[in-house]
């Protein structure tokens, strides 16, 4: 627990304690299964039905499966893929993988064919668990991934190479003696999309974990306390929906909901933090406006006993602030972080006044400044980019396979961000955007440059240009601008077949909701997309937009 009764006490007295042998799997798991009865994870699929796991029925499960993959010949360093939803398969992937000291390789269940290959082929994942549900998925990419040698399937039998997950852990022993890794032994990696080319696997270690403490124990109103109840609505295979969220709280052996819909419902998804008493969340801007604006009045609604909402993945805003804090009665805190180094800028409404539209200050144990290109640290007030100062336990590794890409996220001893903004003379940071083209929709960090390469593989573009837009619920969503191929038709009907191809070949939240057709692209010299262009194009439109209805009413 943090403590202190100042940030500046707080912050000064912050030690790092990070052991030279640390194994994700046994700590969130084993260490709690001495009680039999200590509840880990409530699960409520979609037709509302319950099951629920205690920290014993986890490590033998867990135990089960490595042996089970083990006997197959997955071992340490192996790369294993986890394509599922909020389920207790997921977590007992999870924490198999772990013990075994194999590689974990999360994968969202949003992704199509193209953007799984990509991640498998990739990180030469020997493994992929996943359910009926995904599997079509696996088997349309399967016979471009060689090193993919066993595929386990929540639900039944699949086909050749295709084992029932079920099945097959009941044939293991529960007696497993976990992998012996070191606190900076590789753990996990996580794709996260860039500007250009494909996503980049920032691969971390066994300390990641460590690492996040702190900030869940700041950002979440000195998490853990007594009767807590946690549920985020975040994929685990998120950053923020694992390790912001369910692995901290399985460290400290904190219940967590796992809540599985088909398509998010606001009102049920209040309906549910009530039923199960969850009073601490860990959520995005987005989810949190979708449920304050479908639910008027909540707190007179719904029994409701929230005591800490953090907000993260996108910036929240002084109106979403003060329209959660009147709907709910709670001082809302904001973090900051990225994929590659998680969870270092944050609030504490204990110890530090909040300050709306600001993402907080710098969580204890991180140090954070803002730099110039050289890599010299500014003064309070100017602007440049945000940089956490290396080492750090939250900071990847490296790029999988990508040495030149991890070196030019450092300058010295700073990581850079690629956001920018300012810290003022108290020591708050204000974001003020980022330096490349990256689109933040609903939480979700999109590349276009990967929505691009799926839309050129449609039959009728011809050329296309992806920027991001803005968005009253989402923040941003992705503009495509298309040329079509020559001879077809610019109608409703193509801008809807574009639409869904990409949903299902790539990711269900990356999809192009508006498409505009161009006659010609705008192109320099050297044949560029002028993006800069494209940008000011659609802010003209939509400046006359707003202009025309404001006539009309």
């Amino acid at each position: 627990m943090l403590q202190g009764s100042t940030y500046d006490e707080v912050y000064r007295s912050f030690q790092w304690r990070i052991p030279e042998l640390f194994n994700i799997g046994v700590d969130v798991c084993d260490k709690w299964a001495k009680n039999k009865h200590h509840l880990a994870l409530i699960y409520v699929d979609s037709e509302g039905r319950e099951q629920k796991f205690t920290f014993w029925e986890l490590k033998n499960l867990s135990n089960q499966l490595a042996n089970t993959l083990k006997e197959h010949g997955v071992g340490g360093g192996d790369r294993i893929g986890i394509l599922l939803p909020q389920c207790p398969e997921t977590v007992i992937s999870h924490i198999a993988a772990y013990k075994l000291g194999a590689i974990a390789v999360p994968l969202l269940v949003l992704f199509g064919p193209l953007a799984i290959e990509h991640r498998l082929a990739n990180s030469e994942a020997k493994v992929v668990i996943t359910d009926m549900a995904n599997l079509f998925k696996i088997f349309e990419i399967k016979e471009e991934l060689p090193a993919l040698k066993l595929v386990l399937v929540v639900g039944s039998e699949g086909g050749k190479g295709v084992l029932d997950f079920w099945c097959n852990i009941e044939k293991g022993s529960r007696e497993f003696s976990a992998a012996a890794t070191r606190s900076d032994d590789p753990a996990l990696i996580v794709y996260t999309s860039g500007t250009t080319g494909p996503p980049k696997g920032a691969l971390h270690a066994h300390r990641l974990l460590l690492g996040e403490l702190p900030a869940v124990e700041f950002c979440q109103d000195f998490f853990p306390q007594e009767g807590d109840m946690f549920w985020t609505p975040l994929d685990w295979a998120y950053m923020g929906g694992s390790y912001n969220s369910l692995f901290p709280c399985l460290h400290y052996g904190v219940p967590v909901l796992a809540y599985r819909k088909r398509k998010f419902d606001p009102e049920e998804a209040f309906q549910i933090i009530a039923k199960y008493g969850v009073n601490v969340i860990f959520t995005v801007a987005t989810v949190l406006r979708m449920m304050l604006l479908a639910v008027e009045n909540p707190r007179e609604k719904f029994d409701l006993q929230l005591r800490s909402i953090t907000v993260g993945g996108e910036t929240m805003g002084k109106d979403l602030y003060e329209m959660g804090n009147k709907a709910l009665g709670l001082q809302f805190t904001e973090n900051y972080g990225q994929t590659e180094c998680d969870y270092n800028i944050g609030n504490c409404p204990r110890i530090m006044e909040i300050i709306p539209g600001s993402m907080g200050r710098a969580i204890p144990g991180h140090i954070a400044e803002i730099i110039n290109e050289g890599g010299e640290v500014l003064k309070p007030g100017t602007f440049g980019e945000i940089a956490i100062k290396a080492p750090d336990p939250v900071m990847f590794l490296g790029y999988w396979k990508d040495l030149d890409a991890t070196k030019a996220k450092y300058v010295g001893e700073w990581f850079r961000t690629g956001d920018y903004g300012m810290k003022d003379d108290n020591g708050y940071f204000w974001f003020t955007g980022r330096k490349d083209d990256l689109i933040e929709s609903g939480g979700y960090r999109i590349g276009p440059g990967e929505v691009e390469d799926v839309l050129m593989k449609h039959d009728a573009v011809s050329l296309v240009a992806v920027i991001g837009v803005p968005d009253t619920v989402r923040g941003e969503i992705v503009k495509a601008f298309i040329v079509p191929k020559e001879g077809i038709v610019a109608d409703k009907d193509l801008e809807t077949s574009i639409k869904e191809f990409v949903k299902t070949k790539l990711e269900a939240h990356a999809y192009p909701r508006e498409i505009e057709f161009l006659k010609e692209m705008p192109l320099t010299n050297t044949g560029k997309i002028m993006k800069k262009d494209l940008r000011e194009r659609n802010k003209e439109k939509r400046a006359s937009r707003e202009e025309r209805d404001n006539n009309e009413n």
